[in-house]
């Protein structure tokens, strides 16, 4: 073990995922989660200690990028409350921060916590556009909706350099696919000639998510998002530019920012977009104890309230993995945000019926040497 590390290892039961995973402010600042714990996978348990090092001597927490060779870019679901079927995220991991994001379990397949390590040690897939091209070019394939970006933004901050969504982008109007994209980040306006020339063909929808209104709120629980302004300015452009835009109102977080649900559908709406959905704060495995060691940090006056609503919408537990009610929950509070969003959308004139993309111009565009078969 490092001098100074603070961090030891050994082979006990565990006695809690958060003791011993807590990180101090000054060795997480810009970051989301308060901790660091192991995944769920992990035969080991770290635990704290002091060793007479100030722990801030390590340096604070830098964004690390490991490239990632996939086999496939094209992930399949079967699940039948969402609606599509297949899927491509060019990131593992996302600098966002975002405390709430239910991707971050996900962190535990490659042996790195969903705390601290989902936030600064990611993974870019550089083989993505490859990957697509070959995919869809295999014979037996048939075109629907792809979604990008459902487990981790595709726009994080690393895509500046990257490049990763871009170059996917590229490829999917070649072959005139349709796709949907999910972000928060109002880099996706630097795509814009792209998402227009693929909106005149039917090609295209973005959901902008939209968490609250509140800066101050907004760079606690999702510190290196784009400011909400951003958002809703980011909405605006691209319905400017003819591309459908839907705005996402999650997650919804009880007694935190369920008040703002109206007024992030009208600031949506007069921005331009067209339709509305939300989603009730999801917990899944280790988030459960990472959500509420922020609220401990952030709004601990709060945290017991919250959980009670929470738990009040997910038949007695933080999370229920059902399908048809693990998005919106059920009970009287999750009736509650249900009529409410109804109403919001019906007073500001959403569309009831979603958008759908066509798959009838979708081609494989000719490569060189095919004409070779004609003869």
């Amino acid at each position: 073990m490092a001098r100074g590390s603070g961090v030891g290892e050994e082979r006990t039961p565990p006695r809690g995922r958060m003791e011993g995973a807590r990180i101090a402010p000054e060795a997480r600042r810009g970051r989301g989660a308060t901790a660091n714990p192991d995944g769920r996978f992990e035969a080991t348990r770290r635990e704290g200690f002091d060793d007479g090092w100030p722990e801030e001597a390590a340096g604070a927490r830098r964004t690390d990028v490991t490239p990632e060779r996939a086999r496939h870019i094209i992930t399949r679901n079967a699940s039948p409350d969402i609606s599509f079927d297949r899927s491509i995220n060019p990131y593992r991991g996302c600098e966002h921060g975002c405390i709430y994001c239910f991707a971050r379990p996900n962190h535990g397949y490659v042996g790195l916590s969903p705390g601290l390590d989902f936030e600064t040690r990611l993974f870019a897939k550089p083989d993505a556009a490859a990957l697509l091209e070959r995919e869809l070019s295999a014979p037996g394939y048939r075109p629907r909706t792809i979604a990008l970006g459902t487990a981790t933004d595709p726009y994080q901050p690393i895509e500046r350099s990257h490049g990763l969504t871009r170059s996917v982008l590229e490829v999917l109007a070649r072959f005139r696919h349709p796709v949907g994209i999910v972000t928060k980040s109002n880099l996706i306006l630097r795509d814009r000639d792209l998402l227009a020339a693929m909106a005149a063909q039917d090609l295209v929808k973005v959901a902008i998510s939209v968490t609250t209104l509140d800066p101050d709120l907004a760079r606690r629980m999702e510190p290196r998002a784009p400011h909400p302004r951003k958002r809703l300015e980011a909405i605006h452009a691209l319905s400017e530019a003819g591309v459908p835009v839907m705005v996402l109102t999650a997650p919804v977080i009880p007694s935190l920012n369920d008040h703002e649900i109206e007024a992030i559908l009208e600031a949506a709406r007069a921005a331009g977009a067209r339709e509305a959905g939300y989603v009730l704060l999801r917990l899944p495995h280790e988030l459960d104890d990472l959500v509420g060691d922020w609220f401990t940090e952030h709004y601990p006056g709060r945290k017991a309230h919250v959980f009670s609503l929470l738990s009040g919408a997910r038949g007695g537990k933080t999370y229920d993995a059902a399908f048809g009610t693990r998005m919106i929950g059920q009970g009287p509070y999750a009736d509650l945000i249900r009529s409410r969003f109804a109403l919001a959308k019906r007073r500001l004139s959403y569309s009831d019926e979603p958008l759908r993309q066509t798959t009838a111009l979708f081609r494989r565009p000719e490569a060189a040497g095919d004409q070779l078969a004609l003869f």
